[in-house]
């Protein structure tokens, strides 16, 4: 593709100069063509330029010339223009080259997304830094002879603070209490002399041997195995299942360790990075060094530094969120999604991507072993188990002797709660004994605040967002009510804004506040610590809560999905789930297996360490499927009998989807527009078209929404189809038409 910009460059000194196709981190369809540098300075793919646009400036990214995507995914080839027309690069940035490989990344991840490449691009260079990190000048002792110096006490206790290594005159003013001019004096003397210090490693060398972990002879022959894959230097797929608590962690570290002793880079991705302060003390115990860390709270600094290193082959382990897919590695080794079911992986803004779908695409074309780790794998990953695209290793047994918690059922028709309360008898006796026997206990409520609902007794209102199709959820300790979708917060009314009643207003269901209240009143000795996404704002808070759950500092803990991040609290042995029906109602196509592995997870907190553990979940539906399976602690069978219900309706992972959400300032134009998109839809056999209909959040952050979907078999393309059918569609300003390929969240 070409932009002219109503500039034309003159004919004769350009006749020598080469076309480049410039990619922009912009939503153009594809790459800019621009001209080169006169020779004999050139430019290659990958380098990054500046580039004029219009009347601006941008950074871009010197393109392949050809694509290695697949003609089915790639969009048509625009037009290119007149070289006349052509305005030339500006300037060659000081940054490392962008990895080919990340380049193909980049072209496949946009043609199977159907994204504009250049927003993919952008999540590659946000964070690129134009210079290197300048070195510092210092201080050294000179060469004059201090007995032929007058040497005051202030100059002495310069001389004193300089020691061996070279000082920069801040650090020597501060250490020796002086001023500036007193270290200025000493270098015009000569006793002092100026030197470049040497710009430090931003991260310390990774030891593959400094403390190898005993490893049982499941977890060896496991650990074995994928080593032999990182030897292999080629793409390989992995899945690693190990019940909680059998080691999966030390296990896929011996792999990584073989990757460091190949001098190659490592990519490890969680979930949620800022959670997992466990994690990195467990690596860094292992390689004697913190590995570098990716995520969005990163400080800018920082993060600009970690890109330069991980280009410049200096970051040999990068554990990140799923943006850290677009690092620039140079020589990538091996990748790990760790907990690869977790549906945090999936990018529902912007560029909608699944980051484990992504980081196999990723291995693929680097030509390196991945390995997803889970001990409740996804669907999609049992059946490429299934179908032979994955190796499959297990780990059955716990790690060090421990056992798998007992699980039980607490029918709260048969058991229920005191009126106004939420935790059954049977559970609240459980949590007496745990802590009569000094252990903890565990309540998880995947649910935040106090109350999911306000409701006026009086006239029936509910406290609605004026934004979204959600209700407000009570936060009584910031006595307000918020939006948990938009952010719209509301100070807690004295009346209902209704009816005008006092004191009418009451709330429905409980949160983890809630909990807590109810816990305080239970357990009046009990030290109580929430864990949840509101209460714990950084890494470092939550650093600080696993320390002190570690150190026995806590009896009870009050938890949302946090507390099925993996943690290994050695002292907990009971674990509570308050409601165990919250995840199954919906609809959602994967309601029954996300609820039976988020409460297995939870599950598996309990009971890891000497002492045995016991799960207790409070359901009014005991006999489901779901709970069933928790009971018996059979998640393949559960996962074999999903399996069943999907394939004769070719639904994923035995067939495609495509979700077009369709979106609008105002209900009639998000009508009109997906009635459009629904009355051009695709007559092809295999393809079926669902919709339009009103999204289940049919209002989100004040937009109007409308959703269709598009089924095929598995082996159909869905991006060919898409393209055909929306290539002549036309919005309007305040009109969009999102697509997310195999869509996770149906809202």
């Amino acid at each position: 593709m070409t932009l002219d910009d109503g500039a034309a460059e003159r004919e004769s000194p350009d006749a020598a100069r080469p076309r480049l196709s410039v990619l922009l981190p912009l939503p153009f369809p594809g790459p800019l063509d621009y001209l080169g540098f006169l020779p004999p300075d050139t430019v290659e793919p990958g380098d990054l330029v500046t580039v004029p646009l219009g009347r601006r400036e941008e950074i871009g990214c010197v393109w392949d010339a050809t694509s290695t995507v697949p003609a089915d995914f790639a969009p048509e080839p625009s037009q290119p223009i007149e070289r006349r027309r052509l305005r030339p690069v500006r300037a060659l940035l000081g940054t490392p080259r962008i990895p080919e490989t990340l380049r193909r990344f980049i072209d496949w991840l946009a043609a199977y997304t159907l994204t504009p490449p250049g927003l993919v691009l952008a999540m590659a260079i946000r964070a690129c830094s134009a210079e290197p990190p300048r070195p510092a000048l210092g201080w050294v002792r000179g060469n004059a002879d201090p007995t032929e110096v007058r040497l005051t006490p202030a100059r002495r206790k310069v001389l004193d603070a300089l020691g061996n290594a070279p000082r920069t005159t801040a650090e020597l003013a501060t250490i020796a209490d002086v001023g500036p001019s007193v270290v200025r004096g000493l270098a015009n003397v000569g006793l002092i002399r100026e030197m470049v210090i040497p710009v430090a490693a931003p991260f310390a060398a990774l030891d593959p041997d400094f403390r190898p972990p005993v490893l049982s002879d499941e977890q060896a022959i496991v650990a074995q195995a994928l080593s032999e894959a990182v030897d292999a230097r080629r793409y390989s797929a992995t899945l690693l299942e190990g019940v909680t608590g059998s080691g999966k962690t030390e296990v896929y570290l011996e792999a990584v360790a073989q990757a460091l002793r190949q001098g190659r880079q490592v990519l490890v991705l969680l979930p949620e990075i800022a959670l997992s302060a466990q994690w990195t003390d467990r690596f860094a115990r292992r390689f004697g060094a913190q590995a570098a860390v990716w995520h969005s709270d990163l400080g800018a600094k920082r993060r600009r530094m970690t890109w330069r290193a991980v280009a410049e082959g200096q970051a040999r382990v990068v554990v990140g969120a799923r943006s850290a897919l677009f690092l620039p590695f140079p020589d990538l080794g091996l990748i790990v999604v760790d907990e690869e079911h977790d549906t945090a992986f999936k990018q529902e803004d912007g560029v909608t991507y699944h980051g484990r779908d992504m980081a196999v695409l990723r291995a693929r074309i680097a030509d390196v072993p991945v390995v997803l780790v889970s001990a409740t794998p996804s669907l999609e990953s049992l059946a490429n188990v299934e179908a032979g695209r994955y190796a499959h290793l297990t780990l059955a047994a716990r790690h060090g002797g421990a056992v798998l918690p007992e699980v039980g059922l607490i029918d709260m028709r048969a058991h229920p709660p005191e009126r106004g309360l939420f935790l059954s008898p049977v559970l609240t006796e459980a949590i007496n004994e745990s802590f009569a026997r000094q252990e903890q206990a565990m309540l998880f409520l995947n649910r935040r605040g106090y109350a999911p609902l306000t409701l006026c007794r009086a006239c029936g209102f509910r406290m609605e967002c004026p934004n979204c199709s959600a209700w407000l959820v009570e936060h009584r300790a910031r006595r307000e009510l918020a939006c948990h979708h938009c952010g719209h917060t509301d100070p807690l009314p004295p009346t209902c804004p209704n009816c005008q009643a006092e004191g009418s207003l009451v709330p429905i269901g409980p949160g983890i506040e809630r909990i807590l209240e109810e816990s305080r009143a239970l357990f009046p000795d009990a030290r109580i610590l929430v864990m949840a996404s509101d209460t714990l704002g950084s890494p470092q808070a939550t650093a600080d809560a696993v320390r002190r759950i570690a150190a026995r500092e806590v009896d009870l803990i009050i938890g949302t999905q946090i507390v099925a991040k993996g943690w290994h609290f050695p002292h907990l042995t009971l674990v509570g789930v308050v409601d165990a029906d919250l995840g199954l109602g919906g609809g959602d196509l994967r309601a029954a297996e996300r609820t039976v592995q988020l409460l297995h997870q939870v599950a598996g907190r309990a009971g890891r360490a000497e002492a045995p553990g016991r799960v207790l979940l409070q359901s009014y539906v005991s006999e489901h499927p779901v709970m069933q399976a928790l009971v018996s602690n059979d998640y393949r069978a559960f996962m074999e009998q999903e399996a069943n219900q999907r394939r004769p309706g070719f639904w994923p992972p035995y067939g495609r989807l495509a979700a077009l959400i369709v979106s609008a300032a105002t209900a009639e134009a998000a009508d009109a527009l997906a009635r459009t998109i629904g009355e051009h839809a695709p007559h092809l056999p295999g393809v079926q078209i669902l919709g339009p209909a009103p999204a289940p959040l049919a209002m989100l952050r004040g937009r109007h929404r409308r959703r269709l979907l598009l089924r095929t078999r598995r082996n159909v393309a869905v991006q060919p189809i898409l393209r055909q059918w929306l290539a002549g569609l036309r919005t309007a300003s305040q009109e969009r038409v999102d697509i997310d390929i195999d869509p996770v969240s149906f809202l």
